[in-house]
């Protein structure tokens, strides 16, 4: 894949030992060059791509695994809408292991491991259970483990005696509406509503059960036909790991929980011990899926492929609230990176993930355009109800935070919330930490995002992504068409 640039690119100036390269680039330096379209609609193209070697998204996007922005409500909300969120690591494995949990549970048409309670336990206990896992109701087991009942969140909503049994409270067995193993979604919609019920339970000839289905699953499945879902109809979800201490401890667990695709996430991926995890982790786990980085050059593309990586993240230094660049002296302008990297990975037929700088929808295009297959996002998506953290208002205006990872906040917080036990004296931070505007549902931050993607895709004439990856050809523009591009000579009226 070739990409033109109208530009001087390839020169190198050599001094002895030391090169400098006189052209890289950043996504303001450039534009795509329009070309000829035969769309007849903006919202003609097809937004479905590959994230690794096996898994598909019918979005573009990724949510960044930072702590302020993907948890457990973040990556349902992405899956749900086409794309994936990575539950970040800084926490404990087993927080991390339950947040993957509740993505993989959201959407289930048929819940086939529900849980249970039995009926001779306490509302004390039911209460933890429900709370810990995020759902409103238990299927009540006898001590033939047979279905004995159900409890819901009607059953206990006034009730306070955490020491009151079980089945002196639970909807009994035999009030209760059940269908079989076998049935299909349309004959349980039929029940629930026949019925005026919520819940189905599912059971086997002797009574044992079998499942659990939901209004609210199928209405989730009709409401978000886009989801992102894996074999079993259940949302997909990823998970970042390090390269130190727990790495294979957490992503043992993390697949044991039925994760559906890794990350090493480290700030400088083109390096020993990094490789090193990778190659364990594909020695020990060859079918899963793992994405490695962050890189930012053809030879630690390469280096990753080699060593098993399915998919590689491409950047160093260019997120907004990231300082690797001003702390360390070292980077790469993020859109030649995109183009380097992605020349050495369609080598190898492995995706590639554009991470940080990205700051609208134009630059998804021209990451895109620049032979990435999917686009991390987390200043954009931060800020958001699915974001972690609370709301707050200053100054008549409402806020949440945003930090970089390597920030000295993030730092403090993780060496609480895991067994890392860095000298925080000692820690030379690589980011900020910041306030940012409240946005409101990341739906219509997405529905956005794709929706100017697809406008840049009809102007490029491209009708899907792969397309774009192959097509997308760039002119490099001066600070005046930089100025020009934005909106000028005009006071707007929203400011």
């Amino acid at each position: 894949m070739k990409k033109v640039l109208i530009l001087s690119y390839i020169s190198i100036f050599a001094c002895d030992a030391v090169t400098i390269k006189e052209k890289a680039f950043s996504y303001d330096d450039v534009l795509l060059i329009p070309k000829y379209s035969t769309f007849q609609s903006r919202q003609d193209g097809t937004t479905k791509t590959r994230l690794t070697k096996k898994i598909w998204l019918n979005i573009p996007i990724i949510s960044a695994n930072m702590d302020t922005v993907t948890e457990a409500e973040m990556a349902i909300a992405m899956a749900q809408l086409g794309g994936i969120g990575i539950i970040h690591r800084f926490n404990s494995i087993e927080d991390q292991v339950l947040a993957v949990k509740r993505v993989k549970r959201f959407k289930n048409a048929i819940i086939r491991n529900p849980f249970t309670i039995n009926q001779d336990e306490t509302l004390g206990k039911a209460k933890r259970i429900m709370t810990e896992n995020h759902v409103t109701s238990l299927l009540v087991t006898d001590e033939s483990n047979k279905l004995s009942g159900i409890l819901t969140s009607r059953n206990i909503k006034f009730l306070e005696n955490p020491n009151l049994k079980i089945k002196e409270i639970m909807t009994p067995r035999d009030k209760l509406i059940t269908g079989t193993k076998d049935i299909d979604i349309e004959q349980a919609k039929e029940l629930l509503v026949k019925n005026k019920i919520e819940k189905l339970p599912l059971i086997h000839n002797d009574n044992s059960i079998a499942g659990l289905i939901t209004s609210k699953d199928i209405f989730n499945k009709t409401k978000y036909p886009q989801a992102a879902i894996d074999e079993k109809g259940r949302l997909i979800v990823g998970a970042a790991i390090g390269i130190k201490d727990d790495a294979i401890e957490r992503a043992t667990a993390l697949l044991e929980a039925e994760v559906d695709v890794l990350v090493i996430d480290v700030a400088h991926g083109h390096c020993q011990q990094g490789i090193k995890v990778l190659k364990t982790l594909k020695e020990k786990f060859s079918n899963s899926q793992i994405i490695a980085g962050n890189v930012a050059t053809a030879q630690g593309t390469r280096d990753l492929i080699q060593a098993g990586a399915d998919c590689v993240k491409i950047g160093v230094g260019p997120g907004s609230i990231c300082t690797t660049r001003i702390t360390t002296g070292c980077g790469y302008p993020q859109l030649s990176a995109i183009i380097e990297c992605a020349q050495e990975a369609d080598k190898f037929d492995v995706p590639i993930i554009a991470d940080g700088g990205i700051k609208n929808s134009g630059d998804i295009t021209k990451a895109i355009g620049a032979g990435a297959s999917t686009v991390m996002l987390g200043n954009l998506l931060a800020g958001t109800d699915e974001s972690p953290g609370m709301t707050f208002v200053k100054n008549g205006k409402k806020y949440k935070v945003i930090r970089g990872m390597a920030s000295f906040g993030a730092n403090l917080a993780r060496n609480e919330k895991t067994t890392d036990k860095n000298n925080a004296e000692k820690y030379v931070p690589e980011g900020v930490e910041a306030l940012i505007p409240y946005k409101g549902s990341v739906q219509e931050i997405i529905f956005q995002l794709i929706g100017g993607l697809k406008s840049g895709m009809s102007y490029c004439g491209t009708h899907n992504i792969e397309d774009l990856r192959a097509k997308g050809d760039f002119v490099q523009i001066s600070a005046s068409g930089i100025r020009e591009s934005n909106v000028h000579d005009v006071n707007e009226l929203a400011k």
